[in-house]
C-alpha cells in the first residue's frame, strides 16, 4: 500500500509550475508537482501517467469524453496495426466520424513514420493522416 506525499497540482497551478520547472527533467518536474508517492519502505515512485494526463486536462484535452455512448461495440482507439495477412483495416467507427461514405477513395503518401490518405474528389484540400508516430 502507498501513501501520497502531497496533493498534487491541478489546472492553471499545474501548468504554471511545468513552465517554471522547465529545464528540469520529466521525472522530477512530476514529483515537484506532486505526481509521486511513498512506498512502505521510503522509496519514491514518481506518476507520469497521473502527471501526463492532469497537464493534458489543464490544457483543455480531454481525456475521456462523455459523448452519446449506447453501450454497444468497442469505442474507437485510433491505433491500428497490421495484420497476419500485411493489411492495415480502417474500421467503421472512424469512418463515420471522418463522414466518408461507401466508394470514397484515397491516394496513399508514405512519409517517415507515417501514412496519409488524401481523399480522392472535387474538393482536394482535405487531408487525413491515419497512422502517426508512436510516442515513447
Amino acid at each position: 500500500m502507498t501513501e501520497t506525499a502531497t496533493a498534487p497540482l491541478i489546472g492553471k497551478a499545474l501548468l504554471q509550475k511545468v513552465k517554471e520547472l522547465s529545464q528540469l527533467p520529466r521525472r522530477e518536474r512530476a514529483k515537484r508537482c506532486g505526481y509521486y508517492t511513498v512506498t512502505k519502505d521510503s522509496q519514491t515512485r514518481v506518476n507520469l501517467t497521473d502527471f501526463y494526463h492532469a497537464v493534458l486536462e489543464a490544457r483543455g484535452v480531454p481525456l475521456s469524453p462523455e459523448g452519446s455512448k449506447d453501450g454497444r461495440g468497442r469505442e474507437p482507439t485510433y491505433r491500428v496495426s497490421v495484420h497476419q495477412n500485411g493489411q492495415i483495416v480502417i474500421g467503421a467507427a472512424y469512418t463515420k466520424a471522418m463522414g466518408l461514405k461507401p466508394g470514397d477513395e484515397f491516394e496513399i503518401k508514405l512519409g517517415y513514420k507515417h501514412i496519409h490518405l488524401i481523399q480522392i474528389d472535387a474538393d482536394k484540400t482535405e487531408q487525413t493522416s491515419v497512422v502517426e508516430d508512436e510516442e515513447e
